[in-house]
């Protein structure tokens, strides 16, 4: 869905921790730059792929629901094919998230329909990172 920049501003004015799916910290990796960013801008981030214990000098959770606190925000850097698997695992945190944002260039109709007439922003095809500076460039956020 397309949010306008009053409702991501609201959305980043509240959130304080950050999962993010397939994190990794490879120099020059997107996942990489966006991941210190979010950590440097003040968010809370906790990494999650299946192999890494560690990402940032971070613990790292193989799942979302292996993370053992609530989280406001879920960042994908997965391809599209994966997001539906994601969004179920997504539904089945508590408290529920209040987005499930999927990366520049991840777009999955069925990870939408999957978490459609849940009070939760669904964003796709957009970059956190690029948001974020946008709208604290903008001032409808502070840093």
């Amino acid at each position: 869905m397309l949010y306008s920049h009053t409702e991501l501003a609201a959305l980043l004015a509240e959130v304080k921790t950050i999962a993010v799916v397939g994190a990794k910290d490879k120099p020059g990796q997107p996942v990489d730059r966006v991941g210190r960013y979010l950590i440097e801008a003040g968010f809370r981030v906790i990494p999650v792929h299946p192999k890494r214990t560690e990402v940032w000098g971070l613990k790292a959770y193989p799942t979302l629901g292996d993370i053992p606190e609530p989280v406001d925000l879920v960042n994908l850097f997965r391809a599209a094919e994966a997001c539906p698997a994601h969004a179920g695992e997504f539904l089945r945190l508590a408290p529920l998230p209040r987005c499930f944002w999927m990366q520049s260039g991840i777009v999955s109709a069925e990870a939408r329909a999957i978490l459609a007439g849940r009070p939760v922003l669904v964003v796709e095809d957009r970059c956190l990172m690029v948001e974020h500076k946008n709208l604290l460039a903008a001032g409808s956020i502070h840093a």
